[in-house]
């Protein structure tokens, strides 16, 4: 088993640059992840359901007050406890106004609080942060009729580490316009394990929706279930049309990565993510943070 692997991570709102060493498990984020006896049985959904059901207990909740100390998370930004397991700690909820999105309709919101790349478009030669076609759009969102639209678009891959709010956020006004779900087992996604098992993508289960936004054009929003993550929960009605900053889904327990897809031409990500991305490293982005303006400028 190959030890554990630092993860490049440039924080945007002190401007700093730090490596990130989770510690949800040492075979999480070891260098090549699927040569680990340990993460190809938690992989399966069966052991997944298992490791679930424990952090749903009322004794798990005694992991919660160690594990805020040791990632010092500012709890005045949550809506108050207490947590009955460890499970309800996971999906806490920020506090009305702590996260809030762009006024300006030119301004895309980040949809996660995580650790962002970005691209203005993926090209066949690219090898980093994954080799050959990990971000291929066709795969992903599983056919080559629904990725079309997307073929030389921007693209965004964000990683939600344990430690984040696992609530996924609606970029825009809009309205879902195909949804599907496929995919089996729950590998890590962090950058490493991708440079070394560059089909985990699209292993993983993952639930796929085509969104019609008012500002951005139509984007393909992937949300990958992780390592200990096989539940994505809609928390949104998928048939009614949601509104900038709406909740759009949870991550149940663990770590774990969305995709955003978009239309040439429509939206350029940020610049600092732009320049992070080629450097090889992950920006730290807080939910509603902007992430993306609408056009190429």
């Amino acid at each position: 088993m190959s030890k554990p692997m630092p993860l490049p991570v440039f924080d945007r709102r002190s401007s700093k640059l730090f490596d990130e060493f989770m510690d949800d498990s040492s075979s999480t984020y070891e260098a090549r992840p699927h040569r680990s006896a340990i993460q190809w049985i938690t992989s399966s959904p069966t052991v997944d359901w298992l490791i679930a059901a424990y952090q749903n207990t009322r004794f798990s909740a005694r992991k919660i007050d160690p594990f805020i100390r040791k990632h010092k998370i500012d709890m005045s930004e949550f809506e108050p406890g207490p947590f009955d397991s460890y499970a309800a700690f996971f999906e806490r909820r920020f506090l009305p106004g702590k996260r809030p999105f762009p006024d300006r309709a030119n301004e895309m919101g980040a949809f996660a609080e995580g650790r962002y790349f970005g691209w203005e478009k993926l090209t066949p030669e690219q090898r980093f942060p994954v080799k050959g076609a990990s971000l291929e759009a066709e795969t992903l969102l599983g056919s080559a009729d629904r990725a079309k639209p997307f073929e030389g678009g921007p693209v965004m891959l964000a990683r939600l580490s344990p430690v984040d709010y696992h609530h996924l956020h609606y970029i825009d006004d809009g309205k879902t316009v195909e949804i599907d779900r496929i995919g089996s087992r729950l590998w890590t996604v962090n950058k490493n394990a991708l440079q070394n098992q560059p089909d985990i993508l699209f292993k993983n289960e993952r639930s796929i929706q085509i969104l019609e936004t008012a500002n951005f054009g139509t984007v393909g929003m992937v949300e990958v279930g992780a390592l200990t993550v096989g539940r994505v929960v809609q928390q949104h009605d998928v048939q009614k049309p949601f509104k900038r900053g709406d909740e759009k889904a949870t991550f149940r327990f663990g770590g774990s990565a969305v995709v955003l897809f978009g239309e040439p031409g429509k939206w350029r990500p940020s610049d600092d993510l732009l320049e992070h991305t080629a450097a090889g490293v992950e920006t730290l982005v807080r939910l509603g943070e902007v992430i993306a303006r609408k056009g190429r400028e």
